[in-house]
């Protein structure tokens, strides 16, 4: 049995965020009814690639879900909503500030509608504090979380990170709030208001740099090979420093391509093992116990020539080759792997982490795998919903609708874009 059967979820979040956190528990057997406008979720034609189908963009956050569409506008609209309501242990958005009061739905009416409902809400910022009524964007949201300011080489500017820690991070950590505060409802009978705050969110993935923002007050920080020292305040950026006690970089191999890049861990444990088979080739037998090289404090310090040294011997291979000299010294190491290499490899592939799907508008394609692994429920990955596709079985279903109040609501336009006026 999947681990969430019988938790049913209205989800009004849409773009990012939100839709990751709902994709996360439709792959864990949630009934995720994807509750949209009459004009859809706005990603379904952001950045289309085939043309009048659904956008990757779309079709890769809403695996697993039902779509239905209502209009909030109309009494009708509002009425589905509420009975909605009242079938759903989790209702979920990511509206801009107030949208949902608008409406008339704050959450103290959610919940005297249905008082065991756990309501989650992703705001750039919070509902609260100066900064609550401003707008954020996934790069926002690292600008502001401290993500940018500590990523990329001082003396350039500060970069964002490919990975999508401003909303695809804030998902995760809404997820683990829903499931939290759906337990709590299980024992209680009282459902809660979850909320999470893209900014928050970054400044949790940030923590280790945090660790290192208190350090400077007492000193350097030994293992940057950027400069550093006592009262510096604010951390710098350390290109790929690695963040850790052990010393790390990415090593350039052969043929110098953008990713012929490998990423190196050297452990206390490894460096004589690494020491003596590096040496030799880079014109230094005594390598591993060169006085300046052998012991982790007189590496931190000279780090700038230990990496030298290796990436000078890994002039001659590649990365996968470099790799295979590595791991047998149990060395930490991996090649930096680019979206063309993950969607061809095979341990990927084995893994379900890049999964091939039909979609009746766009034809086969391909989304990210489930990266959770329950050994008693696996993921069983649908591809995502055209608009409104299940509106009939949502309202025959769930609501127990018959066909005469369908065809009513239909008529007063509870699901459809009112007509313009002539």
């Amino acid at each position: 049995m999947e681990a969430l059967k019988g938790v049913r979820i209205l989800d009004m979040t849409h773009v990012q965020a939100g839709p990751t956190c709902s994709q996360l528990l439709a792959w864990m057997g949630a009934d995720v009814i994807k509750f949209e406008n009459p004009q859809g979720d706005a990603t379904r034609g952001q950045l289309r690639d085939v043309p009048n189908a659904d956008s990757l963009y779309f079709t890769m956050l809403n695996c697993n879900k039902r779509s239905i569409t209502v209009n909030m506008k109309t009494a009708e609209g509002k009425q589905v909503f509420v009975d909605l309501l009242q079938k759903c242990d989790i209702v979920m958005e990511n509206f801009g500030p107030g949208v949902l009061d608008r409406f008339g739905f704050p959450w103290e009416k959610i919940r005297e509608i249905n008082p065991k409902i756990v309501m989650g809400s992703i705001k750039g910022f919070g509902s609260t504090g100066p900064y609550a009524e401003f707008k954020a964007y996934e790069n926002v949201a690292q600008a502001m979380g401290g993500a940018m300011s500590t990523t990329g080489v001082p003396e350039g500017p500060p970069f964002v990170t490919g990975a999508q820690i401003g909303d695809s991070g804030t998902g995760l950590h809404l997820a683990i709030g829903l499931l939290a505060a759906l337990r709590q409802a299980e024992r209680t009978g009282e459902g809660q208001y979850v909320e999470v705050a893209m900014m928050d969110g970054v400044m949790n993935l940030c923590r280790v740099k945090f660790r290192d923002h208190q350090r400077l007050t007492r000193g350097p920080l030994s293992e940057y090979s950027v400069p550093t020292y006592r009262g510096m305040g604010e951390v710098p950026r350390a290109g790929n420093d690695s963040g850790g006690g052990q010393l790390g970089n990415a090593i350039h191999c052969k043929p110098h391509g953008a990713n012929d890049w490998l990423y190196v861990v050297v452990q206390e444990a490894v460096w004589a093992a690494l020491g003596k088979r590096i040496g030799p080739e880079v014109g230094m037998p005594e390598m591993a116990t060169d006085p300046r090289l052998a012991t982790i404090g007189e590496r931190r310090k000279n780090q700038d020539l230990m990496w030298t040294l290796i990436n000078k011997f890994a002039e001659q291979y590649s990365k996968r080759e470099l790799m295979a000299i590595l791991n047998p010294l149990d060395v930490p190491c991996g090649p930096i792997m680019s979206t063309e290499d993950l969607a061809n490899d095979e341990h990927v592939r084995g893994r379900d982490m890049w999964v091939e799907l039909d979609h009746p508008q766009r034809g086969t394609w391909y989304n990210v795998g489930m990266p959770i692994k329950l050994s008693a429920s696996p993921a069983r990955i649908e591809r995502s919903p055209t608009l409104g596709e299940h509106t009939d079985e949502v309202l025959r279903e769930v609501l127990s609708y018959d066909e005469a109040r369908m065809a009513a609501l239909k008529s007063a336009g509870a699901f459809s874009v009112p007509p313009r006026k002539k």
